[in-house]
C-alpha cells in the first residue's frame, strides 16, 4: 500500500517531482513550509511529496511508536539501522516514484529528499537505482551501510548528483560521519556537493539558499 503523502504543487500540470523523507518522529507536514522559501520564480511547475513514514517501535527511545523509517538499535552508527526496516522503505520510495511516473514525470525529473533518517533512505534508495533519478538531497544525515551500501550500488546510480548538507554542531548525527558518507559516496564515483553550516540538527536559511541553487541547476538541465 502506498504511504500517505501531504502535496504541493506551485503551478499546473507539475513538470517536476521533488520526493522528501522526513526525520525521526516528524511527519510530511514537517518540511512543507520550506517549499515557498526554496522556489524561484522562474522554475517550471514543480509537485512535493511529503510522504508520512510508518509508526513502529524505536529501540533507542525505549521502544516508543513513532512515525521511523527503520527502527534504530544503538549508537554505533556502522550497525544501528535496522536492515529490514530500510528495505522496506526503500520499497516505499520506489512505490512514489513509480506513482510520479503514473502520473507522467519521469524519473529523471524526480529529485529524491530527504533529512535525518529520511535522508538516510533517499541514499539508501538512490544507490540502487537502475534508472536514475534528477538528484538526491540528503540533510543532517548518513550513508546506512557506509562504504559496504556504496560498494553494491548499481553502475547506474552514480550519474544522480548529491546534496549534502550537514550543521557543524549537529547533537544527533555527529558532522564526521554526514562528512564521511560523502566522501565514500564521492569515491563510489558520485558528484557530490558538500556543505557544512554553523547550526545543529535542522536546517538553515544558508542551507536553503544554497539547495536553491543546486535545485536550480537541475531543473535547468
Amino acid at each position: 500500500m502506498r504511504l500517505e503523502c501531504v502535496e504541493q504543487e506551485t503551478g499546473p500540470a507539475p513538470a517536476w517531482t521533488v520526493l522528501w523523507l522526513h526525520g525521526l518522529g516528524a511527519d510530511g507536514h514537517d518540511f512543507a513550509p520550506i517549499v515557498p522559501e526554496l522556489l524561484r520564480p522562474h522554475w517550471p511547475a514543480l509537485r512535493f511529496v511529503f510522504p508520512h513514514a510508518p509508526v513502529r517501535p524505536v529501540t533507542i527511545n525505549g521502544g516508543m511508536r513513532m512515525r521511523a523509517w527503520y527502527d534504530i538499535t544503538g549508537m554505533d552508527f556502522a550497525t544501528r539501522a535496522d536492515a529490514a526496516g530500510i528495505e522496506e522503505s526503500v520499497a516505499q520510495v520506489e512505490a512514489l516514484v513509480a506513482h510520479e511516473a503514473a502520473r507522467g514525470i519521469a524519473p529523471s525529473r524526480i529529485v529524491l529528499a530527504g533529512f535525518s533518517q529520511g535522508g538516510a533512505i533517499a541514499l539508501a534508495a538512490g544507490l540502487r537505482r537502475s534508472e536514475p533519478l534528477a538528484g538526491l538531497v540528503a540533510l543532517s544525515t548518513y550513508l546506512p551501510g557506509g562504504a559496504a551500501a556504496a560498494a553494491q550500488r548499481h553502475p547506474n546510480a552514480v550519474a544522480q548528483p548529491v546534496f549534502f548538507a550537514h550543521g557543524d554542531s549537529d547533537p544527533v548525527i555527529p558532522v564526521q560521519y554526514g562528512q564521511a558518507s560523502a566522501q565514500v559516496l564521492e569515491r563510489a564515483g558520485f558528484e557530490v556537493q558538500w556543505h557544512r553550516y554553523p547550526m545543529a540538527h535542522q536546517v538553515c536559511a544558508e542551507e536553503i539558499a544554497d539547495l536553491g541553487d543546486w535545485l536550480d541547476r537541475r531543473l535547468a538541465a
